[in-house]
């Protein structure tokens, strides 16, 4: 007899491998835009970067959490 991968447990790793590569993403976009708003609105106190990385961060958490709960709920 021959065993055959169930599509469901298939698609989860599937959405598991895809999470880091969405997060480093997420991260890299809002570095890149902070980035790009202290080169072009320079100001002495505000720093684009940091704030917009941390943002970002806090994003792709979310993001995590959020596909993690929907794999566990389809389980």
């Amino acid at each position: 007899m021959e065993n055959k991968p169930n599509p469901k447990k298939a698609s989860k790793w599937l959405a598991l491998i895809n999470i880091p590569i969405q997060m480093g993403a997420i991260i890299f976009l809002f570095s890149y835009l902070g980035n790009w708003l202290d080169e072009n609105h320079p100001s002495p106190k505000v720093y684009y970067t940091k704030i917009l990385v941390m943002v970002g961060v806090a994003l792709a958490l979310y993001n995590v959490i959020r596909q993690v709960n929907e794999i566990n709920k389809s389980q």
